[in-house]
């Protein structure tokens, strides 16, 4: 069995910036990624808030780049999921392609999408269920669709659905947005969007494709039902912390949580992105997340010697 000096979980702009900063700090190291390269910021059609990208990027060409950097220094790369850490010295990491020996951990396997909960929501996942809507937005092209969320997320994702659909709907189960100011100017500006507030998704209906959403105010508890294609849920994210839950200290939500320097409960295990606590979930965040892990491992692997 190869021992790392490094082992990197997830191969997000978290991951990959730390495997960045281990490799060409000459620490043997390794990327475990159980998908695509770059994490959730793949699926955004641009990327406007990056730095030194003055007119955006798109979010797959971005992990492209920062995937090409990382790997350029000898960062090793495994795809499989890890099911597994066993504390030591060193720490056993344990995949779906065998087990690998790591004195240091860097932990940053991300989030997933939150689910509704409704009624029908699983049954027709990928027949009008969707997640992400730059993936899926351009198949309900001159059709009707609802966006579940109130976040920048959400709102995001209604603008971007506007450019294909005749129609969207804004359903929130508050009476105001929590999206970015500027996102709700233009959200509210915008012609195709509507706003039904104070609701929650019951059930989505239909039986090989979604025809329509069994709605539920929270303040009236009235029902009524609202015909459409699709459904763009956009309700925020579940981090992927399970198998860590039995060595690591989380907090209530899942989250990992951490110091300023990103050690978290273990000696040699740290975490960085959007899997640890109080991440504000941007892609800069997540960069600056995995070089301060990186460098707390650099760090701790000297005290070591």
């Amino acid at each position: 069995m190869t021992k790392h000096e490094a082992i990197i979980v997830g191969a997000g702009p978290a991951g990959l910036a730390a495997g960045l900063y281990t490799s060409r700090a000459g620490l043997k190291s390794l990327l475990i990624e159980r998908g695509i390269s770059g994490g959730q910021m793949v699926n955004a059609t641009l990327v406007e808030n990056y730095p030194g990208f003055v007119d955006g990027i798109s979010g797959s060409e971005l992990g492209s780049l920062m995937h090409r950097q990382a790997t350029k220094y000898g960062l090793e790369l495994v795809t499989a999921e890890v099911t597994g850490i066993t504390t030591g010295q060193p720490h056993l990491v344990s995949t779906t392609e065998g087990s690998f020996e790591a004195v240091t951990i860097i932990i940053a396997a991300g989030s997933e999408y939150r689910k509704l909960g409704a009624i029908g929501e699983e049954r027709l996942i990928g027949h009008g269920v969707s997640y992400c809507a730059t993936c899926d937005g351009f198949l309900f092209r001159g059709r009707e669709v609802a966006v579940v969320g109130g976040g920048d997320t959400a709102i995001t994702d209604a603008l971007e659905l506007s450019r294909h659909v005749t129609k969207v709907h804004v359903i929130h189960r508050r009476d105001q947005l929590r999206a970015g100011h500027v996102l709700q100017q233009r959200a509210f500006a915008h012609p195709k969007l509507d706003f039904i507030w104070d609701t929650v998704v019951e059930e989505v209906m239909g039986q090989e494709l979604v025809k329509g959403l069994k709605l539920s105010n929270v303040k009236t508890e009235q029902r009524s039902i609202l015909e459409l294609d699709g459904v763009f849920v956009a309700i925020g994210f579940m981090p992927n912390s399970q198998c860590f839950s039995n060595i690591l200290d989380l907090d209530d939500a899942g989250y990992i949580i951490t110091d300023e320097t990103m050690a978290t409960s273990v000696n040699g295990i740290f975490a960085a992105g959007d899997i640890r606590r109080n991440s504000p979930r941007q892609i800069a965040a997540a960069v600056g997340d995995g070089v301060t892990a990186a460098m707390s491992a650099f760090r701790y692997l000297q005290n070591m010697g």
